[in-house]
């Protein structure tokens, strides 16, 4: 039971981060691309690199610690439903440029994002 505290705490937690740097971020730089969502994907790759490559390297942390972060605040940060629905929304749109273009910078910067978390959070 406390598992599912520490993941409804985190999940709030990381929802109001997202709807509060989503909309921030949109608001500063509109456009046909859904920045405020790619900002919030690669954001939250770079964090879940960095947590996991942090406990990865540190066995005795407690297992809460995933719980919270990964799960619960992670899991209601990141947005890839709505990355999915933007992308779709662009397509239907005809903007299969834009709707490409953000595929590919939501990919290749989030694994970048992973990768560049992991490797400073084993290092931390």
């Amino acid at each position: 039971m406390t598992s599912l505290w520490l993941v409804a705490l985190g999940g709030a937690l990381g929802a109001v981060a997202r709807a509060v740097l989503s909309t921030t971020i949109a608001a500063r730089w509109p456009g046909p691309l859904p920045m405020g969502t790619i900002v919030v994907n690669v954001s939250g790759c770079l964090v879940l690199g960095l947590l996991t490559g942090y406990v990865a390297s540190r066995p005795h942390l407690a297992p809460a610690l995933r719980t919270f972060g990964a799960v619960g605040v992670l899991g209601a940060f990141t947005t890839f439903s709505t990355f999915e629905n933007e992308t779709l929304a662009l397509l239907q749109a005809g903007q299969l440029p834009a709707a490409l273009t953000n595929v590919a910078l939501s990919l290749a910067a989030g694994l970048a994002a992973v990768w560049a978390g992991q490797a400073v959070g084993r290092a931390m």
